[in-house]
């Protein structure tokens, strides 16, 4: 398995509040096991990425800062204002290094994906040569997420979200999990052709896979093997799911 530390580089997305958890409490400092979800993230995506790995902060950011800082060397962007995904990675952008090629955005939120799984999206996506993977699952009941769209070669060829799709386009149960492996020079170029001409008023990452589709540039995805990695904490319920899946994996290691 090829190791990727001095080609790739990681974006954490982790500025948000999170106003659905119902705490006055950043996030991604939400515990699952005593521990801060953000750790996770962070210590997986720096087995991939070395040096390179860059949180986002926003919301209580200095206390993100300190947390982080004590068990995990990272670099930080500060996102002053939340201003959409896309936002929170053009604020990240100036810490990337010139000499790499290669760029995973994941989110801090979603603590349960695997170092393995990190590294086949990783091979996946530079031995065909894209300048976009998804990282997508299959779950059984999809209902309420963006559907992807993939011919028999696994390029995508859409995204479209259900209140949009089409009786046969809401039995695809394959999904976006908003994690991304990019090429580094088509997601500088990308992120200045975003518009923030929706009802919020912000950026969205998600706007890159539209411009690849009018550069013709070259985009897939990359089944997971397991819908449990991508679970994201956006509630009490989300986090305590999540919290229950790592007790599993930590008893099956030991």
């Amino acid at each position: 398995m090829k190791d990727a530390k001095n080609e790739v580089a990681v974006i954490i997305l982790g500025a948000g509040l999170g106003t659905r958890m119902k705490s006055d409490k950043a996030k991604v400092l939400h515990e699952i096991l005593q521990k801060p979800m953000v750790l996770y993230v962070a210590e997986t995506a720096r087995k991939i990425a070395g040096n390179n790995v860059i949180l986002v902060i926003g919301h209580q950011a200095e206390k993100v800062r300190r947390v982080v800082s004590e068990k995990v060397d990272v670099l930080f962007a500060l996102q002053k204002e939340q201003l959409g995904t896309g936002h929170a990675v053009l604020c990240a952008l100036p810490y990337i290094p010139s000499d790499v090629g290669q760029v995973i955005i994941l989110c801090g939120d979603v603590p349960l994906l695997t170092e393995n799984t990190l590294r086949r999206l990783y091979n996946d996506h530079v031995n065909a040569g894209r300048d976009v993977s998804i990282l997508a699952v299959e779950i059984e009941n999809p209902k309420g997420y963006g559907r992807l769209l993939i011919n028999e070669n696994r390029e995508l060829t859409g995204i479209v979200e259900e209140s949009d799709a089409t009786d046969e386009q809401r039995k695809v149960k394959l999904i976006n999990t908003g994690i991304y492996c990019i090429e580094k020079k088509f997601l500088f170029d990308s992120l200045n052709e975003i518009k923030s001409d929706n009802v919020k008023g912000e950026f969205y990452l998600t706007d890159i896979v539209e411009i690849g589709y009018r550069n013709k540039n070259v985009m897939g995805v990359m089944v997971g093997d397991d819908w449990k990695e991508t679970v994201g904490v956006n509630t009490i319920q989300d986090l305590q799911t999540a919290e229950s899946i790592m007790r599993n994996r930590m008893r099956n290691i030991s």
